[in-house]
């Protein structure tokens, strides 16, 4: 798992072979084929194993501070150097089909988990509507700073974080009674 999390830090994922990973890991490419389809897993579970993904959802009791703690938490992971990494094999994404498959099923839902796992709180403690939870309000939050690191890079700058949990999260989740009725075209 070192030596390939090893080799995307020094080729990229375009150019990571099986054939390298193995020479580094001083083991054979059967080896890694016995275990691993191919780099697309192999490459996935090195991030899982490494913690590229791993968030402990906060629980201050307050929806904002709560909010602001995980993506403080997710930008931290971006100035990491698993964060570069990780720009690479977002950036892979548009070229690969299969690995955006395995990324949306096994990378992609930590930061969003995380995002669930506060608002659920929040519902349970009637600052929230449950049907955010199902909403694409739900990961807004997670999505704009995903957004801003691709962009421009880390580290992402504390007021933009700020800006995106109070100019936009919080006024789309927050109590707000949709009357759908009232709309008019």
């Amino acid at each position: 798992m070192t030596a390939t999390l090893e080799e995307l830090t020094e080729t990229g994922y375009a150019s990571l072979t099986m054939d390298r990973v193995a020479a580094r890991a001083r083991t054979s490419k059967a080896a890694l084929y016995r275990r691993w389809s191919g780099r697309a897993e192999l490459v996935i579970d090195a991030c899982s194993m490494h913690g590229v993904s791993d968030l402990d959802p906060p629980d201050t009791g307050d929806l904002r501070a709560d909010v602001l703690t995980l993506l403080r938490q997710v930008s931290a992971k971006m100035t990491s150097p698993l964060g570069g990494i990780l720009r690479g094999l977002l950036a892979e994404m548009t070229r690969d089909e299969e690995f955006a498959r395995l990324i949306r099923e096994r990378l992609h839902s930590a930061g969003p988990t995380a995002i669930s796992v506060i608002l659920a709180r929040a519902v349970e403690r009637g600052q929230v509507e449950p049907r955010i939870l199902t909403s694409r309000r739900a990961t807004v939050a997670t999505d704009l700073l995903r957004n801003q690191f691709l962009l421009y890079g880390a580290p992402v700058d504390d007021e933009v974080i700020i800006d995106i949990v109070d100019e936009v999260f919080l006024p789309l989740v927050l109590n707000q009674r949709e009357d759908t009725s009232s709309v008019s075209g």
